[in-house]
């Protein structure tokens, strides 16, 4: 089971670079739009938190 976990791994990490080296400008759009739905949803979780407390 652990070996398929290091596998596994592996396998993510090749594609993960082999995306940003064949197509930079897509994987920084990637990461881009990652970051603002991190984001928009930690802004949804302040604002419902602080609806709670008022």
């Amino acid at each position: 089971m652990v070996q398929a976990k290091k596998i596994a791994l592996y396998v993510i990490v090749i594609f993960v670079l082999y995306t940003i080296i064949t197509s930079p400008a897509r994987a920084a759009d990637l990461v881009q739009i990652g970051f603002e739905g991190v984001s928009s949803a930690a802004q949804s979780v302040g604002d419902f938190m602080t609806e709670l407390v008022k």
